[in-house]
């Protein structure tokens, strides 16, 4: 393995391998308004003492293996990085989107590590040729550099015979500037992440590109290469190569955000939610300020987080990151304004748009761990019991409301596939509400 050659001639500046465990970091949210991502707080030499804690959205259940682990902060990573949450106004800590509004490319310091242990440094290759008699011969080459026998057949015809040829070998060229920054990319991606893989950390590189430099040889790489897996690492390179000009001194580092509510109602649409963008707004009422003093203003429609059309039936899904899941506390429990206005939605798509009252069904969607639940629940989806309003008469399938639990692991590593089969257990789950006495 590259990794392991590497560790015998590099030296490691890092805590011992015995110390070494990823589970140690990792931690859970309290609540569901807890900070849901990575903190590191670095020290300022070594990683020895630098602070790290990886913190896992409600309802998530860790891996046992430091592989596995691997496995799930990659994807939590992901999971953030492609559904950026929607932060307070004037938040500057502990949020996912910086202060110059990029994302941090986290996904490009994972691409360039896991490069680096699959295949090492990038080096490049310049053609040499030869003469010889065996190898890759360059027709054309030999043809101008080599001289051949001649000879006559008995028909009076002539024919060449080569017995030495031009050759093609490659050198690998470590001087190359693409290799002196894929160096520096890989330094300072292990310096943030290396814990991840163990205690290894390459040496400091002896060249450090200028940035200018560096994005006009990567951007002419990524424009030159059809290899679509150097084109990943060019382009993450790049990504690198743009954070670190916009670094600070600063000695800490987070990735996450306080508001994983968001991050859940955009999973949750993206799992089940089939009715989007125009169509979605166009089912739903706006109200009208009729002002005396200024010009009339019209608010943004009300809508649900997500529509489901399944099997000619509608779902309207409001997802709450809520911890009922976790610590059944009826205190977590949607409120009454929020069954009222779940009632609302339907009355809209049966009133308005002409949708018989017995085809809507209403559902509120919360984390659980599926391998730690208080439920006795074993499918990663489940139904908890169903609220009522009290002020109705309960009388239509939409005015109970019924309260589904999906297992956070499951949903964050699935929730992009779009599953039919997910929208069909879903679909089941609720309705399975309406055959309980």
């Amino acid at each position: 393995m590259v990794i392991g050659q590497l560790l015998d001639t590099e030296q490691s500046e890092s805590e011992s391998d015995d110390d070494w465990g990823l589970r140690k970091y990792c931690n859970h949210a309290n609540s569901g308004d807890g900070f849901v991502g990575i903190k590191i707080d670095y020290a300022e030499k070594g990683v020895k003492d630098e602070k790290i804690e990886i913190i896992f959205p409600v309802g998530y259940s860790l891996s046992e293996s430091d592989d596995k682990i691997r496995l799930d902060i990659q994807n939590l990573m992901r999971v953030l990085s492609s559904n950026p949450p929607k932060e307070e106004v004037g938040s500057h800590v502990d949020k996912l989107v910086q202060q110059n509004n990029r994302v941090f490319p986290i996904n490009s310091y994972m691409t360039v590590i896991e490069y680096f242990l699959n295949h090492g440094y990038y080096v490049e290759t310049d053609p040499t040729y030869k003469t010889s008699t065996r190898g890759k011969i360059d027709w054309a080459r030999t043809v101008r550099k080599q001289t051949p026998i001649i000879q006559k057949t008995e028909e009076g015809l002539v024919s060449f015979v080569y017995t030495n040829f031009t050759v093609r070998s490659s050198t690998p060229d470590n001087n190359k500037l693409i290799t002196h920054i894929n160096r520096y990319c890989v330094y300072k991606a292990f310096e943030k992440f290396g814990w991840l893989y163990g205690s290894f950390l390459p040496n400091k590189p002896g060249y450090v590109p200028e940035k200018n430099t560096a994005i006009a040889v990567l951007n002419s790489k990524i424009s030159s290469t059809f290899n679509d897996k150097k084109k990943n690492l060019f382009s993450a390179m790049l990504e690198i190569i743009m954070e670190e000009g916009q670094r600070t001194s600063a000695r800490n580092f987070r990735f996450g955000t306080n508001t994983f509510s968001s991050v859940w109602e955009k999973m949750v649409d993206k799992a089940f939610g089939n009715i989007t963008g125009a169509n979605k707004r166009g089912m739903f009422p706006r109200a009208t300020w009729n002002l005396e003093f200024e010009t009339d203003k019209m608010k943004d429609p009300l809508e649900p987080d997500s529509l489901m059309n399944y099997a000619d039936k509608i779902y309207v899904l409001d997802s709450k990151y809520y911890t009922y899941g976790h610590t059944q506390s009826k205190q977590t429990l949607p409120a009454s304004a929020d069954i009222n206005k779940q009632i609302t939605y339907a009355e809209v798509l049966e009133n308005k748009h002409g949708k018989d009252a017995n085809s809507i069904f209403n559902a509120f969607i919360m984390p659980f761990d599926m391998e730690d639940n208080r439920f006795g629940l074993t499918d990663f989806i489940g139904r908890i019991g169903e609220a009522k309003g009290d002020w109705r008469e309960n009388t239509k399938n939409y005015e109970r409301i019924q309260g589904i639990v999906i297992d956070t692991r499951y949903l964050m590593y699935n929730y992009w596939r779009k599953s039919a089969s997910d929208k069909e257990t879903l679909a089941n789950c609720i309705e399975a509400g309406f055959t309980v006495p």
